[in-house]
């Protein structure tokens, strides 16, 4: 056996085999189950991969697992035998977009890249989706080949997006996000105002699925993950504002769920937010979540490291136009009171 997996490839055209039993070795500790196997099965359908992954055909130490599982020293992984079959080939990013994608890096060094994620391109495929920014990533940076996510951002978000070069560099920064040694800043547009210009939010949250397959979140004191947000106003814009949230956990959909739980829910937001509200800011031009990664900072050597990816263009437009709307208002407030006084 090598030190890490016992094959590089397992996938075979033609009768089925055995099972293929793969030890872990210390290189691919941290790694996802998913990725691991997406890497190392060319050829087999993605969509495949993750069946047979959710019917529990795939084990690890005997056991069923989940997609996000992550790899540990010393794991025993049970391959199912697969086929290549013949299916279509699997929608690839244009170069367009991998253009695009070359275009966000932020930051790159020997260890780490830190992109700026546009709003609209999953992290990952999977659900239905060919591809997301890892698979693009790895498409037009082939010389990398341990490539992987050092954490995610969803779908709608925009921002900074860190992915790792090596595996040391991957688990040194997962143990630094554990121990909660990475600063997370986001820029977010809320409907309605803060209590307070800083506002703390401790309130566990629980992961559920919808009988549609969506995936949802709700606030649950019982059975809910501890979940910590910081909400600091930094503009008022008639009754919306605009904040900073520091992000001190990192549960799926925490900011938009405990924004919504504030009643000041994110605007664009059409999963916890106000249908109303997002009907009346489509019309100054806002067609996605106004959230937005905003800043990143990570422990190193000699000084931490801060990584910052401006405001998109397109959410700039609209909080000029938010502005130039307010200007409006309080110019005809002024006239009206004016008018008012000279009748007088």
């Amino acid at each position: 056996m090598s030190n890490g997996a016992h094959s590089a490839s397992v996938a075979r055209q033609g009768p089925p085999a055995a099972a293929e039993y793969l030890h872990i070795g210390g290189e691919l500790a941290g790694q996802r189950i998913d990725n691991f196997l997406l890497t190392r099965l060319k050829g087999v359908p993605r969509s495949h991969l993750y069946r047979v992954l959710r019917r529990g055909e795939v084990r690890v130490n005997k056991g069923r697992v989940r997609p996000s599982y992550r790899l540990r020293e010393g794991d025993l992984v049970r391959v199912p035998p697969l086929r290549v079959g013949e299916a279509p080939p699997e929608v690839q990013p244009s170069q367009g977009e991998l253009t695009r994608l070359r275009q966000a890096i932020l930051f790159e060094d020997d260890r780490l890249i830190a992109v700026d994620k546009p709003a609209g391109l999953a992290v990952h495929g999977g659900s239905g989706l060919s591809y997301g920014v890892i698979e693009a990533m790895r498409r037009l940076r082939p010389d990398l080949g341990d490539l992987e996510l050092v954490h995610r951002l969803d779908r709608e978000t925009s921002g900074c997006l860190l992915l790792a070069k090596r595996r040391s560099a991957l688990r040194a920064l997962h143990a630094a996000l554990r121990a909660s040694e990475v600063d997370k800043r986001y820029l977010a547009l809320l409907v309605g105002r803060l209590p307070r210009r800083e506002v703390a939010v401790d309130v566990p949250l629980r992961k559920n699925l919808l009988r549609s397959g969506e995936r949802v979140v709700r606030v649950d004191p019982v059975e809910g993950k501890p979940a910590r947000s910081v909400f600091r106003r930094l503009r008022q814009i008639g009754d919306l504002s605009l904040v900073e949230v520091e992000l001190l956990t990192g549960r799926t959909h925490q900011i938009r769920v405990h924004a919504a739980h504030l009643g000041t829910p994110i605007a664009g937001d059409d999963k916890y937010g106000d249908a109303a509200a997002n009907r009346r800011l489509r019309a100054v031009g806002l067609k996605r979540l106004f959230l937005h990664a905003a800043a990143l900072t990570i422990p190193r050597e000699g000084r931490p490291l801060r990584i910052e990816a401006p405001l998109p263009g397109e959410l700039a437009v609209v909080l000029a136009a938010l502005d130039a709307e307010q200007g409006l208002t309080a110019l005809q407030s002024r006239k009206g009171q004016q008018s008012a006084n000279e009748r007088r």
